[in-house]
């Protein structure tokens, strides 16, 4: 083969067959170049799970292009980062075109952008056909709008993609929201029997990564003793097939309930397989529809579902690429504390974080409300400068890709950008968490207890937070209910609360 004269860059969350980089592939003048780059897994300090998912799924994906003969050059561990080895190698060859998709986080796209123009050659990002929401068409509808809120958003694209509506583009049974049927706690005596997630073997890729990750990244948090997630298609798609046969008919009802030894719960443990590439969200809606007739599932539990992918994933991703760079620097109540170490290690005397940050670090994964709710909920409470909790949200999980990771973490559980998308800070005490979990029934500290030794660090900081912002939630009608709560403490016992929290936010490493 001729020096090539196009250079297909692939990144590791871009593993797709069908993807935009490879449409028009020339067998006879193109090279896919592949990079595993130790800067991905040390920028952020990356969970060894998550290291290991990208590995192990970028060296599958690479046999699969070897196996269907594209032109590859796969380069293991590079001790650059992925534009100083793009770089090597185009400087090497010659080449003159660089095609990519637009990556996922900001920082590569700038860097992949600067390369082109230092190199002067020429730059082909192609847009992400991975979605259903187009950039164009998302800044189409945030256009002229005076807020922007999931809901509206939300129907739009069931409208646009004929999902869950009728030929007049009405809802299915007249409703677009079934909330109300959903999120409950488990039984108070706990959630029974649930089917667990599909397992996967590890064959000798797998095998070798693992063996490699422990070794080179021993230092990094996390362990690979519970590594089960799929790294190639065909697992993904057994894994999506699996879900809505067995689990998928409670993920409603339970999608927001929280018990100990209960790490997945009814979820369906498909994120990390989508943000891979691994899986098509469409395919995802598809199967739930599907699975919605054959197995008479109910509506609340399918919509629900299917509002987290066709709705809110869409929705962030839409938001990450028009707000950004500004969406990492954000941090409207100019919070300063730093992470608690606890995160890094689980050392902490309460409980729902201890359990909630014990399974992150043993499995890579949390759901939604132990992430919004538990962890989110005490660091936003905390005070903590956004960004350290930004870059912890991304090392931690295995499912983090930036475009989705912060503004999840930014705008939604920390509100650092004020409301940008969201309507109010989702904050809550310890009461919350007690009705959503069993975490409050063996811990040391009370979630009724507002302040003294006792007191649920997550209440006392609760009502200091409330009383701090007294103002801003008083000016909402979705948050004023909220402080006219502090109506019913006494002023002798607010004052108590503010000396409590500042005790707490002063050593925030020991509670």
């Amino acid at each position: 083969m001729s020096k090539p004269k196009r250079l297909i860059l692939i990144l590791g969350d871009q593993l797709d067959l069908q993807s935009a980089a490879l449409q028009d592939f020339n067998f006879e003048t193109d090279e896919i170049i592949m990079i595993e780059s130790v800067n991905e897994a040390q920028y952020v300090w990356s969970h060894k799970a998550k290291i290991a998912l990208f590995l192990s799924a970028m060296r599958h994906f690479a046999k699969a292009l070897k196996d269907l003969q594209y032109p590859l050059v796969y380069i293991k561990e590079s001790s650059l980062s992925i534009a100083d080895t793009l770089k090597e190698r185009i400087q090497k060859q010659g080449t003159q075109q660089l095609v990519c998709v637009e990556p996922g986080e900001y920082r590569l796209k700038v860097a992949i952008e600067r390369l082109s123009q230092e190199l002067g050659i020429d730059l082909d990002m192609r847009e992400d056909n991975h979605f259903y929401c187009t950039h164009q068409e998302f800044t189409q509808w945030v256009a002229n709008k005076k807020e922007l809120r999931l809901e509206y958003f939300y129907r739009l694209m069931r409208k646009t993609h004929q999902i869950l509506v009728d030929a007049d583009g009405n809802p299915e049974a007249g409703q677009w929201n079934f909330d109300q049927d959903n999120r409950k706690p488990y039984p108070k005596k706990g959630p029974g029997l649930i089917d667990k997630p599909l397992s996967f073997t590890h064959d000798a890729i797998t095998k070798e990564v693992l063996d490699f990750v422990s070794k080179t990244y021993k230092d990094h948090p996390g362990s690979l003793d519970a590594f089960d997630w799929p790294v190639t298609r065909e697992q993904a798609l057994e894994a999506l097939d699996y879900f809505v046969e067995y689990r998928l008919r409670n993920f409603g009802v339970y999608q927001d309930a929280m018990w100990t030894d209960t790490p997945f719960g009814w979820h369906s443990i498909l994120s990390s397989s989508m943000n891979l590439k691994l899986l098509n969200p469409r395919e995802v809606v598809d199967a739930v529809l599907i699975a919605w007739k054959k197995y008479s599932l109910d509506l609340a539990t399918v919509e629900g579902f299917i509002r987290q992918i066709l709705g809110w994933r869409e929705f962030v991703r839409g938001m990450y690429c028009l707000d950004m760079p500004q969406m990492a620097q954000d941090n409207h109540y100019k919070h300063t504390n730093k992470l608690p170490s606890w995160y890094w290690n689980g050392k902490t005397k309460m409980a729902c974080m201890k359990d909630a940050i014990g399974q992150t670090l043993h499995y890579g994964y949390a759901h939604h409300i132990q992430r919004l709710m538990v962890t989110g909920n005490f660091a936003l409470l905390a005070e903590v400068l956004p960004s350290e909790v930004c870059d912890w949200y991304l090392a931690i999980y295995v499912d983090a890709i930036e475009w989705v990771e912060l503004p999840n973490t930014a705008g939604m559980a920390l509100f650092a950008n004020g409301g940008r998308f969201t309507s109010k800070p989702y904050i809550a005490s310890g009461a919350y968490i007690k009705r959503m979990s069993n975490y409050c029934n063996d811990c040391k500290y009370k979630p009724d207890v507002r302040f003294g030794e006792n007191a649920c660090p997550v209440t006392t900081l609760y009502w200091n937070f409330l009383i701090k912002h007294r103002n801003q939630f008083e000016a909402s009608p979705r948050t004023r209910l909220m402080t006219a709560n502090l109506k019913r403490i006494s002023d002798e016992d607010q004052q108590s609360i503010t000396i409590h929290a500042k005790k707490i936010l002063n050593n925030l490493d020991v509670i």
